[in-house]
Order: C-alpha cells, then sequence, then structure tokens
C-alpha cells in the first residue's frame, strides 16, 4: 500500500513575536521586513490615475491586511484592494497628508489618516478596544507601513462600531464609511459623492 504524501500547511504570518496583546513600533516593522515580500494575495497595480504612486504599497497593504485578517479572525476577510481604494481617497497616496479633523479627532495624518483620537483609543489599555492593540504615535503615521498597519487594524474597529450602529454585520464597505465618518450619511444618501467615489475605486480595483 503506497504511503500518503504529508499534507503541506499553508504558512501564515506570525502574530506578534512579543505574544503580547500590544504590539509596538519595533515588533510591526519586524514583522512587516520578514513576512510581507511572500504575501500572495496582493491589490491589483492600478495608480488610480493618482500623482503619488500608490502601486510602491502594495505589499504593505497586502501584508498588513492578511495579518490583521489572521489576528483578528473575522467570518468574512477584508480584501486587498478595499483598502487601497481607502488609501486613494483619504491620502490620495500621499504618506506625508495631514488636515485638520475636527477638535475631537485632531489632526489626520499619513496614507491611511489616521486621527490622533483614533491613535489614542487604538493604544489604550483602559478604552474600548480590549485586545490587539497598537502603540502608536502621531510622528509614526508619515511612515508608510505603520499607517497602513494602525489603518488597517482601526478599519476592523470600524466595522465593530458599524454593526453595533446598524444593529447587524456591517459589511466592509460600510466599515470603510464608518471610518470616514459617513455611515449615517451613506445610509440616508446612497449616491453620497464621497463614498461614490471609494467604490467606483474598488469596483475598478477589483476588476
Amino acid at each position: 500500500m503506497a504511503k500518503k504524501k504529508p499534507v503541506k500547511k499553508t504558512k501564515k504570518l506570525k502574530s506578534h513575536p512579543s505574544r503580547k496583546d500590544q504590539i509596538y513600533i519595533e515588533e510591526l516593522l519586524q514583522i512587516a521586513e520578514k513576512y510581507f515580500s511572500k504575501v500572495k494575495l496582493q491589490p491589483k497595480a492600478d495608480n488610480l490615475d493618482f500623482k503619488y504612486k500608490g502601486n510602491r504599497y502594495d505589499s504593505l497593504i497586502a501584508g498588513w491586511t492578511k495579518y490583521w485578517n489572521e489576528v483578528l479572525a473575522p467570518k468574512e476577510n477584508l480584501n486587498p484592494n478595499l483598502v487601497k481604494a481607502l488609501i486613494a481617497t483619504e491620502s490620495g497616496f500621499n504618506r506625508e497628508a495631514k488636515i485638520k479633523a475636527g477638535k475631537k479627532a485632531g489632526y489626520a495624518r499619513g496614507l491611511m489618516q489616521v486621527t490622533d483620537w483614533a491613535l489614542d483609543i487604538l493604544k489604550d489599555e483602559n478604552g474600548e478596544i480590549s485586545d490587539h492593540l497598537v502603540d502608536l504615535d502621531q510622528k509614526d503615521m508619515n511612515e508608510a507601513s505603520l499607517s497602513i498597519a494602525a489603518g488597517v487594524r482601526w478599519l476592523h474597529r470600524k466595522r465593530e462600531t458599524a454593526s453595533a450602529k446598524l444593529k447587524r454585520q456591517a459589511t466592509w464597505l460600510e466599515a470603510a464609511a464608518d471610518y470616514k465618518s459617513y455611515l449615517e450619511k451613506w445610509q440616508k444618501d446612497l449616491d453620497h459623492k464621497q463614498m461614490n467615489k471609494l467604490v467606483k475605486y474598488y469596483e475598478r480595483l477589483k476588476k
């Protein structure tokens, strides 16, 4: 009787090297450098006609999307094309983008325009996020990898907040709408200009 060949296990990205619920800058950079060049599911190579070339960030988008999908294990995985479309509408792929986001939110910075308020929540051990915190500061948001790491983690959190608001499981597009603070407006007006732009880019990347 022929021997069965051993089943080859799919290699996954490692979770926190420190095995802690809070991850720091050194670990984030280490994970990206060691694993992201091997990630197979990449966003579509399309700069979406922006001045700043978004394709240069594809491996980071793919890597952090895969990482947080594995760590947080949502029932439906986040698609890296949606992350790329979100970055396009948030910063136009300008990693140094910075705008005033309001009195509560402070400034929005970097590729994913993560706000000062969001950064505080992401690292607050006594706050609304119970696990898998990300300890980064405002200055770190100009680093592409760190901005995407924090932004994708925040997008997962916004899916939770969107689900609570909608009283059902939110889609990832609805999570993105809550990320952009447009969820309520988009529910009332499906022809919302900024959300239409996001959907257009996402559909283009999925083709």
